[in-house]
C-alpha cells in the first residue's frame, strides 16, 4: 500500500490583485471631486420662502463672496465665523482684493436666515457697505404651490 500524495499547495498563488481596489478607489476619487465644489457653504440656514424668485448663477462661483446671518445672531463670511462687525468689513474687502476679475462689480451674497433678529442683518448689511459693496443680493428659496 502507498500512500497517495497531493501537491496541491503549490497551485496557489498568493499575489494579491490590487486591480479592482484601485478602480473602485479612482471612482471614489471622480465622485468626491465632483461632489466637493457643490458643498460650496458649510452653513445652513433657513431662507425665507417667495413666489418670485431669481436665480443667481453668480452666487455658486468660486469667487463668489456669501455673507451668511444664522439664527442665533452669528455672521459668517464664505463659512468663516467673524468675531464682530469689524471683522466682517475687513474680510469682506480682504475679500473684494482678491477676486480673479477686479473690474467686476462689488456684489455681495447675503444668506439671512428666516428667523435671524432683523436688527443682527441690518448690522451686517451696514458692515458690508461700510466695506465700499455696490450690489448686495439678498438669497431666498421659491415657494412651491404658495407653501
Amino acid at each position: 500500500m502507498s500512500i497517495a500524495k497531493r501537491n496541491e499547495g503549490k497551485k496557489v498563488n498568493s499575489n494579491i490583485n490590487v486591480t479592482p481596489m484601485v478602480d473602485v478607489m479612482l471612482v471614489l476619487l471622480i465622485i468626491f471631486m465632483v461632489i466637493t465644489p457643490m458643498l460650496g457653504d458649510k452653513i445652513t440656514v433657513d431662507l425665507p420662502k417667495v413666489n418670485a424668485a431669481v436665480i443667481m448663477d453668480a452666487a455658486n462661483k468660486e469667487d463668489a463672496i456669501t455673507v451668511a446671518v444664522t439664527r442665533d445672531g452669528s455672521i459668517f463670511v464664505r463659512g468663516d465665523k467673524a468675531a464682530s462687525l469689524d471683522d466682517v468689513t475687513s474680510k469682506v474687502q480682504a475679500l473684494e482684493a482678491l477676486k480673479t476679475n477686479p473690474g467686476d462689480d462689488k456684489s455681495v451674497y447675503l444668506r439671512a436666515d428666516t428667523r435671524a433678529n432683523f436688527g443682527r442683518v441690518e448690522d451686517a448689511i451696514d458692515a458690508m457697505r461700510t466695506a465700499g459693496v455696490n450690489q448686495l443680493n439678498l438669497m431666498t428659496d421659491k415657494s412651491y404651490n404658495g407653501q
